[in-house]
């Protein structure tokens, strides 16, 4: 296929990774790093900050993951007197481990693939 380039060009194959349920998308990389940082700040309003994301943008991305999969992957604990707060559960932990396992998996076919596009035939 190198034949197709045009010399001293460096092309390279790219994409994006994400997995989406039956009636929307579950898992991203934006929704990736809301569930890091959330665990990171124990808060989904606080995330959400850092993200420069809207607190219902959040809430709403969160309220999609937590609906569909088999359990939870963020706990959230109402206000009070020391306010509220947000932790990732178990299965949370385990589908930011997943997902980033995929992303790398994901990367070294791209990398393999940019390889072959200047492999001799």
């Amino acid at each position: 296929m190198h034949e197709l380039f045009a010399e001293n060009q460096s092309f390279r194959a790219n994409g994006r990774l994400w997995v989406e349920g039956p009636a929307d998308r579950f898992l991203g990389i934006g929704r990736l790093e809301l569930l890091e940082r959330i665990a990171a700040t124990g808060s989904i309003s606080r995330a959400a900050k850092e993200m420069g994301m809207s607190y219902k943008k959040a809430w709403d991305l969160v309220s999609s993951m937590n609906a569909q999969a088999r359990q939870p992957l963020v706990g959230t604990q109402a206000g009070g007197a020391h306010g509220g707060g947000a932790v990732l559960t178990e299965a949370g932990a385990q589908a930011v481990a997943e997902f980033q396992a995929m992303q790398a998996r994901f990367a070294q076919f791209l990398a393999d693939e940019t390889a072959r596009l200047y492999a001799a035939p």
